[in-house]
């Protein structure tokens, strides 16, 4: 059943409350997708892909959980994947994994998927995606993870770098982003403090930017010592590269891919040790970090065998956290530093 419940998913259909663009029939030549880039949540609401896209969990009976994952494209076109044993980092079989696309046309857009005398289709709508399989109907509902850290307060003696609006101070070209939910730190700044070794946390969220892709969605990194990134990227869905959420960019994947939807308040927990350098100027040792994305391990003592691109070349002295600007409208939160010795 779970084979012939992921197809069902994967062609499925959207039941959205809204009119089909133009560009939604097939007839018509696809149009250019401008660039849509909205960091407040309430504006975004306005949107009604926002309400499908996002995290899907159910069961099925006698072959345990199932997740998906629902990730918007733009002008009703979504791209959706499904997991058998649940949500990523939350039981999801990695290696099995299947991935279609789903369209809204004249307000809603049903598949069916016949295999043998079976056939399953299956709609999107109101927190929920229903497949029918066969006299079945397997319901999978809309879930909001959040990180086990999310507003996790800085211990006693921690370095808070953003804690509220005021604390821009802290940093270099430090400025407030203004949103209906709250001021939060922009992009573009580099910490006034530098640091060697340390234990950080890192509260961040990305835009909604249904119309773009790859590099172009929800860029930003987060910088360790100014030399070694922290890739930050709307990569919800994906599958988790280097230059991906969570990747260290250009050097290593993360284990798994923890990126939550646009517009969700994502983590990083970091444990940072700083390289070493001998008398002579020489590294002796590279960096390493362990890195924790919304609670879930996705890189556990990696070296940095040099600096990213972009960062600042490889010293014996302390650096500062840089939040990389690449125009898209990232915001930060509650970020504090406990200093090694």
């Amino acid at each position: 059943m779970f084979r012939l419940l992921l197809p069902a998913l994967l062609g499925l259909g959207v039941l959205a409350g809204s009119a089909v663009s133009p560009a939604q029939d097939k007839k018509d030549a696809p149009k250019k997708k401008e660039r849509v880039a909205v960091a407040d949540p309430s504006k975004a609401a306005a949107d009604p892909d926002f309400a499908i896209q996002g995290e899907y969990v159910g069961e099925i009976p006698g072959h345990g959980k199932v997740g998906a994952q629902v990730v918007a494209r733009g002008h009703g076109e979504f791209v959706v994947k499904a997991y058998h044993g649940g949500l990523p980092g939350d039981g999801a079989d990695m290696k099995d994994v299947i991935t279609g696309t789903a369209v809204t046309k004249d307000g809603k857009v049903v598949a069916a998927m016949k295999k043998g005398a079976e056939t399953s289709t299956a709609v999107i709508g109101g927190g929920e995606i229903k497949v029918a399989v066969g006299p079945d109907t397997i319901t999978l509902k809309k879930v909001e993870r959040k990180s086990p850290t999310l507003g996790l307060k800085a211990p006693e003696g921690a370095v808070v770098l953003f804690g509220a609006p005021g604390d821009e101070k802290n940093w270099n070209g430090g400025k407030l982003a203004k949103l209906s939910d709250g001021e939060f730190l922009d992009v573009g700044v580099t910490s006034k403090q530098a640091f060697g070794a340390f234990k950080a946390h890192v509260e961040f969220r990305l835009p909604w930017m249904p119309n773009s892709t790859g590099q172009g969605r929800g860029n930003s990194g987060v910088y360790l010592q100014n030399r070694y990134e922290c890739q930050v990227l709307d990569s919800f869905g994906l599958s988790g590269e280097n230059n991906e959420c969570g990747g260290i960019y250009t050097q290593h994947k993360p284990r798994v891919n923890m990126c939550l939807p646009p517009l969700v308040w994502q983590t990083y927990d970091l444990e940072f040790t700083p390289a070493v350098f001998g008398a002579d100027g020489k590294k002796t040792a590279n960096a390493r970090a362990t890195i924790r994305h919304n609670g879930v391990l996705i890189h556990d003592n990696v070296e940095f065998p040099r600096e990213c691109p972009g960062g600042q070349p490889e010293r014996p002295t302390p650096g500062v956290f840089q939040f990389q600007n690449h125009s898209d409208p990232v915001v930060f939160r509650n970020v504090w530093v406990v200093e090694v010795r």
